[in-house]
């Protein structure tokens, strides 16, 4: 009852003075907005780049002489490897016994067209059959070129959906021509369509078979990017393992050298992933989290203002009974519904704005546990830290003192 008492006065209280109520509710409504904005597109914005990495599955990983770099001079140095050729693809085939699939890749820009409708510098990847079934891509119409295409070079091509919509809508794509640079092709599938990463559509490619890739384009100087599938997931670090001795054994590294080739995992990828978000994350919101400081000192310092001008109310409750605890928790309550309203508005609002700026993006993201709850916890904390010292002055008042006042 007493609770319920308490804060209802409270309420009566703020709904009174409605203008000072609103502009510290502002105040606290821009703190929880910022920090939400911020929690929520960089949860948006992990998310959809964790779900692409996270197609290589538990038991693959990744070959190449320049998968990651750290910094400008690193990046210049890998550059300058010798690059991977087919013979290394043939090498890990043939030695590495905990090795289920092999995979060459090689890519490269060109321009599509079919009848009056074309394409420019749209990537074209040249891989083997295995390619499927190492990652996730799922298959909309039709499928994926098989053992048979790879062996006799047939001039086939899967398409993702952007190549689709743009140069067949409204058309069965499925035995049509496309012409991929100078030679012509025939679609025989059409990727599920996938959406935009940081605006860059994820749906405009062509996959061809390897060797009618390699007959057309070559291998350029950077070589082939090589993914391996283990047998097993518990298997995958010794597959890892043989295929390092045998990749350091075919490209002649001394002993005492570092490999001159990268591997990397779907794990090793979102570890690295975590670590420099994690660094970001603090760092803007941080920064974000200076508004909310200055929301909470306006909270405080009206909350001073409130109970000086409820100097005399305050001797009256207490005269006639009131506690010096129901007095803290009358001007607690206030400080506190103030920041917690202020933080479910500034949710709502973080989460509308970081949806508009991952939109320009077309990233999906969903409602963040992590970034509600941080949104609620920061608000009802400010509440409570900048609310606690106004809420003691005015519960340590002198009664007699607090009926004298004018």
């Amino acid at each position: 009852m007493v609770t319920g008492s308490l804060f209802g006065i409270a309420f009566d209280a703020l709904r009174t003075n409605r203008l000072r109520s609103g502009l510290t509710l502002l105040g606290v409504i821009i703190g929880v907005t910022s920090v939400m904005t911020i929690i929520s597109a960089l949860e948006g914005l992990t998310g959809s780049i964790e779900r692409e990495i996270e197609q290589m599955g538990p038991s693959t990983f990744m070959i190449g002489t320049l998968l990651t770099a750290m910094s400008e001079q690193e990046a210049l140095d890998k550059f300058k490897r010798k690059p991977l050729d087919y013979e290394a693809v043939q090498i890990i085939e043939d030695g590495c016994e905990v090795c289920d699939k092999v995979a060459p890749r090689a890519a490269r820009g060109e321009d599509l067209k079919y009848r009056d409708q074309s394409m420019y510098d749209i990537v074209v990847v040249g891989a083997t059959y295995h390619h499927v079934e190492i990652y996730d891509l799922e298959v909309d119409q039709g499928r994926f070129h098989s053992y048979e295409d790879d062996l006799y070079r047939r001039r086939v091509a899967f398409i993702g959906a952007g190549v689709y919509e743009k140069l067949y809508e409204g058309l069965d794509p499925l035995g049509k021509d496309i012409w991929v640079g100078n030679q012509k092709y025939t679609v025989i599938g059409v990727a599920k369509k996938k959406g935009s990463v940081f605006g860059a559509s994820q749906d405009e490619f062509v996959y061809v078979p390897f060797d009618s890739f390699r007959r057309q384009f070559g291998i350029s100087r950077r070589g082939l990017y090589i993914s391996v599938k283990a047998r097993s997931v518990d298997q995958l670090q010794e597959a890892m393992d043989e295929v390092r001795v045998l990749l350091r054994s075919q490209r002649h590294v001394p002993f005492d050298q570092p490999d001159d080739f990268d591997m990397l995992t779907a794990e090793s990828l979102l570890t690295m992933l975590n670590s420099l978000t994690k660094i970001l994350r603090f760092g803007l919101v941080g920064i974000s989290s200076i508004s909310l400081v200055v929301g909470g000192i306006v909270v405080m310092n009206i909350m001073m203002v409130s109970v000086t001008e409820r100097t005399r109310e305050i001797g009256i409750r207490k005269s006639v009974g009131a506690k010096r605890r129901h007095i803290l928790t009358q001007f607690l309550f206030e400080a506190v519904i103030l920041t917690l309203s202020g933080g479910i508005v500034g949710i709502v609002a973080g989460f509308l704005i970081a949806s508009a700026l991952v939109g320009m993006l077309n990233v999906q993201m969903n409602p963040s546990a992590l970034a509600i709850t941080a949104g609620l916890t920061v608000s009802t904390g400010t509440g409570l830290v900048f609310g606690i010292y106004p809420a003691l002055k005015a519960a340590r008042l002198d009664p007699i003192k607090a009926l004298s006042y004018e």
